[in-house]
């Protein structure tokens, strides 16, 4: 008789297994129905001290947060998070990462407790057919991310989960992949990049950090054709950065702060709305602009 129980109950292990399989996709379903479609920013995050610091770009973070419906979920795209490869932070619970130094422990103290969405890391990845996207609980939340959406959310309510950038890849890969998450935005899913247009720490002039709107002439040059490209919906100049000129190159040296732009720019439909805010500069080679699309 026990033998029989036993064996019984073997035979239920697989329907037990196939039901919770069912369940998890069904919550995954329920957790992305069909909203009206987000619209995506590209935020211009500057020094990690934005995070604690008051100051009008942070109050630009927050005044643009507001104009957005409440998202499902996050998506950040951070100029902080290289690999080889495409990853998705796929945790239950991402940590702060403090991956900065020789900054006040103020800013090392702080913490953004957002929980992360498996079910959303699971969602990109299976709308990413171009190349494999892997599932990754190591990472967690950098500056990239947390120093910026903390002033959109203040209560790290909202799930929040991060596209590494394949440094391998050129602009058009990261554009093209960019595309495949359009779904996304009619999911309730807000899609951040997080960089910066203009960004050349070599040559920031330290001394003149507190001076309001300082840019030497070739970052406002630069940032302005970037600008006028994206209004006028020239992505192609956008991604042939290279081809543009001594400007461009000053402007980027490296490409990991200006890469996350071409995501956002790259989900924009035709016709939709841009705005753009925190349009300054600081220290020379830095631009704080910022663009938001619907």
């Amino acid at each position: 008789m026990e033998r029989k129980r036993f064996l019984q109950s073997l035979a239920v292990i697989p329907l037990i297994g196939a039901a919770m399989k069912l369940n998890s996709l069904t919550k995954m379903a329920a957790a992305f129905d069909e909203t009206e479609k987000m619209p995506v920013l590209f935020l211009g995050h500057g020094s990690p001290m934005n995070a604690i610091e008051e100051n009008e770009f942070v109050e630009g973070f927050r005044k643009i947060g507001k104009t957005i419906p409440k998202p499902n979920a996050i998506l950040c795209v951070s100029a902080h998070w290289e690999t080889k490869g495409t990853f998705v932070t796929a945790m239950q619970n991402p940590p702060t990462i403090h991956d900065f130094g020789g900054f006040p422990q103020a800013l090392f103290d702080v913490q953004y407790p957002a929980p992360g969405s498996p079910e959303l890391a699971k969602e990109a990845q299976q709308l990413v057919t171009t190349t494999s996207v892997g599932l990754d609980e190591s990472w967690g939340l950098d500056h990239g991310a947390w120093s910026v959406i903390k002033h959109l959310y203040p209560d790290a309510s909202i799930p929040v989960v991060q596209l590494s950038l394949d440094y391998y890849q050129g602009p058009n890969y990261h554009y093209e992949l960019a595309r495949e998450l359009q779904a996304l935005r009619k999911k309730g899913i807000l899609i951040i990049g997080s960089g910066n247009m203009v960004h050349n720490l070599r040559m920031v002039a330290w001394n003149r950090l507190s001076e309001p709107e300082y840019g030497y002439d070739w970052a406002l040059e630069t940032d302005a054709k970037m600008k006028a490209f994206i209004l006028d919906g020239n992505h192609k100049a956008l991604i042939d950065f290279r081809s543009q000129g001594k400007g461009f190159e000053l402007a980027i040296p490296t490409p990991e702060h200006y890469l996350p732009l071409l995501y956002t720019l790259a989900l924009q439909d035709k016709n939709e709305k841009i705005e753009i805010f925190n349009d300054k500069a600081v220290g020379g080679s830095l631009t704080m602009t910022s663009v938001k699309i619907g």
